[in-house]
């Protein structure tokens, strides 16, 4: 990397922390906050590339996890790594071109396999899901099927009425889907090793679904609505960093 690429994770890397930590307003999930913030690397990954935007998010988490909670085993483990591959599979697919086609097919085989394979726990142990969210085996299994069913006609929609964006909507949808993934996972895993205050108590396998469900649902609506119209107000002040993105998608 170059050192504007180095200076720019560092300017993502606070917004992070700061926009984060101010606009959670305390609301959690079972441990997860809410978080519009996910838009702030989502926008860098996009304009500057996927190591500049999951270097910058997993600097920013770990900053604003010890503001938060201040144990930074939980961050390394729930907070880092979710956060890379979140926002670097949004910078690296952004890059990229791909057609109607592709892009369906992509996105569906993709939420299928990320969905499906958490959807085990819930079914294996809906008896310990229910009495945590209040939600049966089968309303879960329907919230599923209409998250995957919104992403898919999110990206349908998109495609079609902002093309340029389509790249971006899958980077978005699948990089969301496989952070939240990989947050719920080590979350509970992390309860399962260690004690905390956030978590006295190990949580259930069966929580996995509904903590990716919170996670998938509160930060996607922010980085598909809010992302385009920040990098194209970004590429009309700096046009340099759109004609940077059209020599990667050559290459």
């Amino acid at each position: 990397m170059k050192a504007i690429d180095l200076a720019v994770i560092g300017v993502c890397a606070a917004l992070y922390a700061v926009v984060g930590r101010l606009t959670d307003f305390g609301v959690t999930f079972i441990g997860v906050a809410f978080w519009p913030a996910a838009v702030i690397p989502a926008i860098f990954a996009a304009l500057y590339g996927p190591w500049v935007g999951g270097a910058g998010a997993a600097i920013g988490i770990f900053a604003r996890d010890m503001l938060f909670h201040g144990n930074p085993v939980l961050s390394l483990m729930a907070g880092v790594p979710p956060n890379f591959i979140m926002f670097f599979i949004i910078g690296y697919l952004s890059s990229r071109s791909f057609d109607t086609k592709k892009l369906t097919l992509g996105a569906l085989v993709s939420l299928i396999v990320v969905f499906s394979g958490l959807l085990l726990p819930t079914l294996i142990m809906p008896e310990e899901f229910a009495v945590v969210t209040g939600l049966s085996t089968s309303t879960t299994f329907a919230i599923f099927i209409f998250t995957v069913g919104l992403s898919l006609a999110i990206i349908a929609y998109v495609s079609k009425r902002w093309p340029e964006w389509r790249s971006y909507s899958l980077g978005s949808i699948i990089g969301q889907g496989a952070g939240a993934a990989v947050l719920s996972v080590m979350l509970w895993l992390f309860t399962q090793m260690f004690y905390s205050a956030l978590f006295p108590l190990p949580l259930e396998a069966a929580l996995i679904p509904a903590i990716f469900i919170w996670t998938f649902a509160t930060e996607i609506p922010f980085v598909l609505l809010a992302g385009p119209p920040v990098i194209k107000a970004c590429y009309n002040a700096f046009p340099s960093l759109k004609r940077k993105k059209t020599e990667e998608e050559r290459s």
